[in-house]
């Protein structure tokens, strides 16, 4: 994408009622009104709250609230020119119960208060495998920590992920840490009994995978 079509997006998303750009300053100085009150002062309603952490374009929150308009769903993602795409869809196709935040996974928890989150998706991460890249990989026990503050007691996480690196990871961390696992599946469409809303959402990356006769893998888990 060129500098100017970036630049074009950028200005555009500072038009969009359904972004929010908070300054890291804003976050960590615990100044930010929103958090604690995405519900009240945004959606406005007190449906539960989804947030898709590294959301790229989107694709996945958008098709989550047209297939859930009783929940609330934030797309987190720090590449604003990207979910530009998403919320333009958003509002284009009037849905209120999406919206788009952009900020490091990293500060998820100055963003949002405690036990304000009933649900976490996190689609198509990058698996980061080189070793000393361990700390930017977002199911981590540092992330999976800040990922329990928000959290509802009973609050769950989804990963769903074409890196069979990135799942057995995860599971082997998840048994490790005595973290319940609701569900685990190496290839979630050739195996039957999936749930809905892991095989009826895809993004343009996965039907590509698809193509290929790449598995997708999906784990749903407590963070206890």
């Amino acid at each position: 994408m060129g500098s100017k079509n970036k630049l074009k997006r950028f200005k555009e998303n500072e038009t969009f009622a359904n972004v929010f750009q908070p300054t890291r300053d804003e976050l960590v100085n615990n100044q930010y009104n929103l958090k604690g009150n995405w519900n009240k002062t945004f959606f406005k309603n007190n449906n539960p709250l989804v947030l898709e952490l590294g959301c790229g374009k989107g694709e996945y929150s958008v098709a989550l609230a047209k297939k859930y308009p009783n929940k609330n769903f934030i797309g987190i993602d720090i590449k604003g020119a990207r979910f530009w795409r998403g919320a333009k869809t958003a509002i284009e196709e009037k849905l209120p119960n999406v919206a788009f935040l952009r900020t490091q996974i990293e500060l998820i928890d100055f963003a949002f208060g405690q036990g304000e989150v009933d649900e976490i998706w996190i689609t198509f991460p990058d698996p980061q495998i080189k070793y000393k890249r361990t700390k930017h990989r977002m199911t981590n026990a540092e992330f999976l920590k800040r990922y329990k503050t928000i959290l509802k007691p009973e609050g769950v996480v989804n990963l769903k992920t074409d890196s069979e690196f990135m799942h057995g990871y995860t599971l082997g961390l998840l048994h490790g840490a005595g973290h319940e696992v609701l569900y685990a599946n190496h290839n979630v469409y050739k195996q039957e009994g999936s749930p809905e809303e892991v095989t009826s959402i895809q993004t343009y990356y996965e039907s590509q995978y698809l193509e290929q006769n790449k598995p997708i893998t999906y784990i749903r888990f407590k963070i206890k």
